[in-house]
């Protein structure tokens, strides 16, 4: 069954308290942050913050879903195995860091010390659900992830991703996007080489004509 429509009032609730949360984490540490300031910011009453989330960590994970969208699909979990003639894929990470250093102040509110580890774990399960997807498309993968296949390449992918990211923000974002990309894209490829999976780097088990694209890491083993 469709979900229902959420009506304007509970949007406008929603909207208020989101944009509350982000102007504050752009003041303060997520620890800092109370459902009293929150609702302060956002002028509503604090019975009106919890008809919609349970606590300030909830929130942060609604309120930056537009970014978390956008760190999802510049992850390279999502990237083709390679370009048409065969070569290999397009390097992403580029664009990942950029987006990051584009956020980076949000970021490491959300992702630094003094975050929100269930932030970090939604956003991970997010990613491993992308690259489990990408890797092995099925009707009965859930959008949300719930049920999906215990899958550690999947898992490996998006730790690695996501755990370069973290390091990169904690360091205060030395080298540009494209000096990150550039060093760590051969050592993703040359991991995913080494597993068997779909690269088209040289040598790869299974790269070459014959093969159905993937994903980028996580494509299928070679038989």
């Amino acid at each position: 069954m469709p979900a229902r429509p959420m009506d304007p009032r509970t949007r406008r609730s929603r909207s208020a308290l989101e944009s509350a949360l982000r102007e504050l984490i752009a003041e303060r540490d997520l620890s800092q942050i109370s459902v009293s300031d929150i609702t302060k910011r956002a002028g509503v009453n604090r019975s009106t913050f919890y008809e919609h989330y349970t606590d300030v960590h909830d929130l942060a994970a609604a309120a930056c879903t537009t970014v978390f969208d956008e760190l999802v699909a510049a992850s390279p979990a999502a990237v083709p195995p390679a370009t048409p003639d065969g070569g290999p894929p397009d390097n992403p990470l580029p664009d990942l860091f950029a987006h990051v250093a584009e956020h980076a102040a949000l970021y490491r509110a959300l992702l630094g010390d003094d975050g929100s580890a269930r932030v970090i774990n939604h956003l991970l399960q997010r990613m491993t659900v992308t690259a489990h997807i990408s890797r092995a498309p099925a009707p009965e993968d859930p959008a949300d992830g719930a049920g999906t296949p215990h899958d550690p390449a999947a898992a490996f992918v998006a730790g690695a991703v996501l755990g370069s990211v973290v390091d990169w923000l904690r360091h205060d974002c030395p080298g540009t996007p494209q000096e990150m990309g550039a060093a760590l894209w051969p050592l993703l490829i040359g991991i995913a080489a080494a597993a068997g999976w779909e690269t088209g780097r040289p040598g790869s088990p299974t790269a070459g004509p014959g093969h159905a694209p993937s994903c980028v890491f996580l494509g299928d083993e070679a038989e």
